[in-house]
């Protein structure tokens, strides 16, 4: 099992080192405005990037472009970003990092905004370390940020600055937009969008919607039946002649999986959450008795899962679990001694699989030894479980 474990690490090391090299169409312009067509990697940036690699062509080698030297790259029908020096208030926008402050403390930066809308009204989005920042410019006007910030009152209350309200009211004035709109506006991506896309509509200017996640489907909802082989070993630690080694016995297992993934880095990140229902039967003859075990329960794995693409169809996967296990009246019956009710410890498991056209998936997945004698102190159990796991997308 260790050298099958260290086998499938090295291997997925490999595929991940392959994986990531993912270059796309684009281009770079430079500071003298020289527009270079190139391939970018497309790191599809949680935060706003400061530089990028790019190959000039598929063949030729990779390089490395800064800040300091573009002032707007691009990736075709995916993202582009641009350059400017902002007044910046980087201060948190949401409630888990308040200051106890509501004024603004502006910093002169230079850096990359992503383009969400382009039009006479241009909407950008930055997002660093721990805030995320809108900014905008109206008819080729000064690149503004639009200011929110969430901060905690004398009285232990939140209080807000949104003074991002008056901006909008203030320069997206038109007959679509009502101040009632404005009033209502969050400060989120999909709020603002709407807001500038009504704006441009107005005006009957040409715009470009370049907003990616609209288009990105973050949930998945699987139906994922296999088969699981397992194992079990009691041991009694005051009577040796009760000690059991079950056989391996298979046997077929059904789930649900929701998955949720995350909206950056091409999607590689998910989380998961995965009823199922497993069960194991076996007998045992033993020297004076048999032994029998009747065990069902209703797992629910909650984990993550890492992707690495090998080309727009095909991915494998990795996952991380943690299961927790919720047995149902089951039971290890002794032919000539009282039955031992099954009583389960939460356990991990790991797994590996390989999805095709995101619609369906076939995973090997290990689980770690399982104590199921939880209650009792003189037993000790090792449940051993290995699946076989098919699965089909339905939404």
């Amino acid at each position: 099992m260790k050298k099958l474990l260290v086998f499938i690490a090295i291997t997925l090391f490999s595929l991940n080192s392959y994986s990531q090299v993912s270059f796309e169409k684009g281009y770079f312009i430079t500071n003298p405005g020289e527009r270079i067509n190139c391939f970018i990697k497309n790191m599809d940036w949680k935060n706003n990037p400061t530089e990028f690699k790019y190959k000039l062509s598929e063949d030729t080698e990779i390089s490395t472009k800064t800040i300091k030297k573009v002032v707007e790259f691009g990736i075709t029908n995916f993202s582009k970003y641009k350059r400017f020096t902002v007044d910046i208030d980087k201060s948190d926008v949401d409630f888990s990092n308040t200051s106890y402050e509501g004024k603004i403390n502006f910093i002169k930066e230079t850096i990359f905004l992503k383009v969400l809308i382009e039009g006479d009204a241009v909407l950008y989005k930055y997002r660093g370390k721990n805030s995320t920042i809108y900014f905008f410019n109206v008819a080729d006007g000064k690149v503004e940020q639009l200011v929110f910030k969430s901060f905690l009152t004398p009285y232990n209350t939140i209080g807000k600055n949104e003074k991002y309200k008056q901006q909008l009211s203030m320069h997206l004035k038109c007959e679509s937009i009502t101040m009632k709109e404005i009033k209502n506006i969050d400060y989120r991506t999909k709020d603002l969008i709407e807001l500038f896309i009504k704006y441009n509509q107005s005006k009957k200017v040409d715009f470009i919607n370049l907003d990616k996640s609209k288009d990105k489907d973050l949930f998945n909802l699987f139906i994922r039946p296999g088969f699981s082989s397992s194992s079990l070993s009691l041991q009694n630690n005051y009577s040796d002649f009760k000690n059991v080694e079950f056989d391996n016995e298979s046997s077929f297992r059904i789930g649900l999986e929701a998955e949720f993934l995350m909206p950056f880095n091409k999607n590689k990140w998910g989380i998961l959450l995965e009823p199922t229902y497993q069960s194991y039967k076996s007998e045992k003859k033993l020297a004076t008795q048999k032994v029998k075990i009747d065990y069902s329960s209703i797992e629910i794995p909650v984990g993550i899962r890492h992707y690495f693409f090998l080309n727009n169809d095909s991915k494998i996967f990795v996952n991380a679990l943690f299961i927790f296990d919720f047995s149902s009246e089951s039971k290890i019956d002794y032919e000539f001694s009282a039955d031992l009710d099954i009583d389960t410890r939460n356990n991990l498991a790991f797994g590996f699989g390989y999805n095709y056209n995101k619609k369906y998936s076939l995973e090997l997945r290990f689980q770690t030894n399982q104590e199921i004698m939880d209650h009792y102190v003189y037993w000790v159990s090792h449940y051993r479980t290995t699946s076989v796991i098919l699965g089909y997308n339905i939404f």
